[in-house]
């Protein structure tokens, strides 16, 4: 599962909002879920339309953007 299988972005979706694919559940949803010290489990519960393999790749293809050795 790569990041288009992952988010969609689309203008007649909450405004271009990025979203869990097969969803209107905006991913900034999961980070302020997180952010806010709630569980993966009660994101999950709160979103039932997202699965835990996605919520899950998205956490790790995150890590992985943010933990990459820059480009020059």
């Amino acid at each position: 599962m790569n990041a288009t299988d992952l988010v969609t972005v689309n203008p007649d979706i909450l405004g271009g909002t990025p979203v869990f694919k097969g969803t209107r559940v905006p991913v900034k949803s999961l980070f302020d879920y997180l952010e806010r010290d709630y569980t993966l489990e009660e994101f999950l519960e709160c979103f039932p339309s997202v699965t835990r393999e996605m919520a899950c790749r998205v956490l790790e293809c995150s890590e992985s953007a943010l933990l990459a050795p820059a480009t020059t």
